[in-house]
């Protein structure tokens, strides 16, 4: 019997595997400047190679999360955010449903009353208004609750009277209009991206007040939302945009090419708040880092502009004011760097 013992040879000799890398709880090492950058250029493909992904179940699908090569989420989402935690699911939903009651009877009372709502969802590129849109229109009455939602203007439509477009979907008596975007696109992107000339530019901030004016003077409740959102997590939407398949369509190339002109995008946008915002038509800002809190934020916040009856104010409570509010109110705009 041998018992001498076998040198294993060199082929099988393996050495240890390295320890796993340390993870400090809720420590980045996400380089999301870095992906700002090469955004613009960068493929789906590319991205998912770099080891970003995409967390979020088919109830969740319209709150994804980016996640990091670390694993971890990418929390850009809480800088310069007033709060350190997201609204949890269990109370956003509770708050939600609640609300949804309310806009039903504000409903009920648009239509028997004939009164009419418009309503503008503006902002920054994924900052969360047609996610908002959708929670209003949830459980309303669609035969009185509509989207407007327009594709450029035809050629027809580019010789037409500016606001003609957008009057052929005004609400009749007893109806509600959400419009996800408006005519302000001409103080935004046709401004910023050179779509109008600076005389038609003028002319459109010369005149909207007179318009809305018009408008309120027919028995219309005009409300006027800017959704912000701080361009790190302009970017960690972005990215969920473009390696999400059910999502690529989101993304435009005017949504990549104004990565470039964040800071003319601010400049249109505070020219607008100041030649715009009227004592009967002020715009108000809502914080939309965390989307569940702005939502909910956005409903209190219309439900407290309409005299519907039977309000429920243990329900329809003030706005957060850290959260919704008019740019002086808010003066970083929740949109910071």
């Amino acid at each position: 019997m041998n018992d001498s013992i076998s040198t294993p040879t060199p082929q099988q000799v393996r050495p240890p595997p390295p320890p796993p890398p340390v993870k400090p709880s809720g420590q980045q090492i996400t380089d999301i400047d870095s992906l700002i950058e090469s955004f613009r250029t960068m493929t789906a493909e590319e991205i998912v190679a770099r080891g970003f992904t995409v967390e979020g179940t088919f109830d969740q699908i319209d709150d994804p999360i980016l996640l990091g090569p670390d694993g971890l989420p990418v929390n850009t989402w809480r800088e310069g955010y007033p709060y350190d935690e997201r609204m949890s699911r269990t109370e956003y939903e509770s708050l939600k449903r609640d609300l949804q009651v309310e806009l039903l009877k504000a409903q009920d009372w648009i239509r028997s009353s004939g009164h009419k709502l418009v309503m503008v969802f503006e902002g920054r590129d994924a900052a969360g208004k047609g996610g908002t849109i959708k929670r209003f229109l949830e459980h309303l009455d669609p035969r009185g609750a509509e989207v407007v939602a327009l594709n450029p203007p035809s050629v027809r439509e580019q010789g037409e009277w500016f606001f003609q477009r957008y009057v052929r979907h005004l609400p009749t008596r007893g109806e509600m209009r959400f419009f996800d975007r408006s005519w302000y696109n001409r103080a935004g992107v046709e401004r910023v991206m050179g779509y109008c000339t600076p005389d038609e530019y003028e002319e459109f901030l010369r005149t909207v007040p007179q318009f809305e004016e018009m408008l309120m003077n027919a028995d219309t409740t005009l409300v006027k939302l800017w959704f912000s959102v701080s361009r790190r997590e302009q970017i960690a939407r972005f990215t969920i945009r473009r390696i999400d398949p059910v999502r690529q369509w989101k993304l435009s190339a005017t949504d990549i090419a104004s990565l470039d002109r964040w800071d003319d995008y601010t400049q249109a946008k505070l020219t607008m708040f100041d030649r715009t915002s009227t004592e009967r038509a002020p715009w108000n800002i809502v914080r939309s880092n965390d989307k569940k809190r702005g939502r909910i934020n956005a409903m209190r916040h219309v439900l407290n502009v309409l005299p519907y009856e039977d309000k429920n104010l243990d329900v329809v409570m003030p706005p957060d004011p850290l959260i919704v509010g008019t740019p002086d109110a808010l003066p970083d705009h929740g949109e910071t760097w």
